[in-house]
């Protein structure tokens, strides 16, 4: 495999159960799978929608796979997320969760993908500086494929400050 067929791709991660641990367990477990190139500090932010539970850490990702955005989905993502114990309450979408994995970037690419559909670039990135607010740390000159601006300048939009921490990975 070249470093042509592989992809760039950025994650975006969260967590509000164990949120620490749960986070290095999350990357360790990725490192397993696809080539970790970076990793934000983990950002301590309150919860959105549902506000009656406990903070959540995120954190970003930077990854290369020679997977396709599916098969990162399910093979991967969903497979950490299934590892970490993670419930999905259909009734509330923003529960409390162990561990919370998405695709927020894959290269310069604008696509949708699998059933639901899921999109990249994940619409969040804008949305919400605990997702825009990371991605920046590790790519602050990395382009939003449909906005055309760096990622620092989206993070730079909104007008908060979170705590902010470095994850021990080498940690248990």
């Amino acid at each position: 495999m070249t470093s042509a067929e592989r992809s760039i791709v950025y994650l975006s991660l969260g967590s509000n159960i164990d949120p620490q641990a749960n986070l290095i367990r999350a990357i360790r477990l990725l490192r397993q799978k696809v080539d970790v190139l970076a990793v934000s500090d983990a950002y301590r932010t309150p919860p959105e929608g549902f506000k009656e539970q406990d903070d959540f850490l995120n954190a970003a990702v930077q990854i290369s796979t020679d997977l396709s955005p599916i098969t990162l989905k399910r093979s991967v993502l969903d497979w950490i997320e299934r590892e970490l114990g993670r419930v999905r309450d259909p009734l509330n979408k923003n529960a409390p969760r162990t561990i919370d994995l998405d695709i927020a970037l894959w290269g310069e690419a604008a696509l949708e993908y699998g059933e639901k559909p899921w999109r990249i670039p994940d619409p969040d990135i804008v949305r919400f500086a605990h997702v825009a607010v990371p991605l920046a740390q590790i790519a602050p000159d990395a382009l939003h494929p449909t906005e055309r601006v760096p990622l620092r300048e989206i993070a730079a939009r909104f007008s908060v400050t979170f705590e902010r921490m470095v994850l021990p990975l080498d940690a248990e």
